[in-house]
């Protein structure tokens, strides 16, 4: 575990600049694939999968970057001014600058969206090569339209669209969650699973089967939308959204060690 205060990644410019924290532990000459880790909505760097992936790393010799999504953890920024675009481009800017070869992307709920949002990003600006794999766990790829917005109450959507944003309590923090107009808004500019998806790069999903936030249901349809590219899906009969039991860490690091 990386030891210290973060350091910080200045993204944005004028009055759209913000300060993203992060940790990396860079290791020289290997070549094993480095890892960088994609957390959820509303988690940080220092979750409990996160840790152990640092660790991982540090015991296999392989670099490892972890950082927070502005308004997320140590980093600077209003998270109600965060949405998924916003977020996808703080990733994009970790990935090429501070990273160095082929990755192996890490991406937990919301943060498996953001992995194949940023891995389809690389290949169209031809820089496939920096991809040795996704490892995506409950990955809500397109979950402000597809599992949001439809399980919202009534008056949690007449809110958004009044107000501009709505507080639901929830299970995984004493602070409410903060739903704004402008996160569902942005998501819709960056839905996935209306055609084929590309990941240009073996990917392994582990999806819970008691998973209450993405049901593993929403895996298998992702899994139907990516023909051209190897994925596997490994269902966790036990396993809920979190996935983050000594058995399920161990899991996601023969998933990481697996790909190369």
């Amino acid at each position: 575990m990386n030891s210290g205060e973060p350091q910080f990644l200045k993204v944005g410019k004028a009055k759209d600049s913000r300060e993203i924290a992060y940790r990396v532990r860079p290791v020289a000459g290997s070549a094993k694939p480095g890892v960088i880790w994609l957390g959820g909505f509303k988690s940080d760097m220092e979750s409990s999968k996160a840790q152990a992936l640092d660790a991982f790393c540090a015991r296999r010799g392989r670099a490892c970057l972890r950082f927070d999504y502005s308004g997320h953890g140590r980093s600077g920024g209003d998270f109600e001014q965060g949405a998924i675009g916003r977020w996808l481009q703080e990733s994009l800017a970790a990935i090429r600058g501070l990273s160095r070869g082929p990755q192996i992307l890490v991406g937990s709920s919301m943060g498996g969206w953001i992995a194949l949002l940023a891995a389809r990003a690389l290949a169209e600006a031809k820089e496939a090569d920096r991809l040795a794999g996704l490892v995506l766990i409950a990955p809500a790829v397109d979950f402000t339209e597809a599992l949001l917005w439809p399980r919202l109450p009534e008056e949690g959507r007449v809110a958004i669209l009044r107000d501009g944003r709505y507080e639901r309590p929830s299970a995984y923090s004493t602070e409410p969650y903060v739903y704004t107009r402008a996160l569902i808004e942005d998501g819709r500019k960056h839905l996935l699973l209306g055609g084929i998806i590309r990941s240009h790069a073996p990917v392994r999903i582990l999806q819970g089967m008691k998973d209450s936030d993405v049901p593993y249901q929403h895996a298998m349809t992702l899994v139907e939308h990516m023909p051209m590219d190897p994925v596997t899906l490994s269902l966790i009969r036990d396993g809920d959204h979190r996935l983050s039991r000594e058995e399920d860490i161990r899991l996601l690091l023969e998933a990481v060690e697996g790909m190369g």
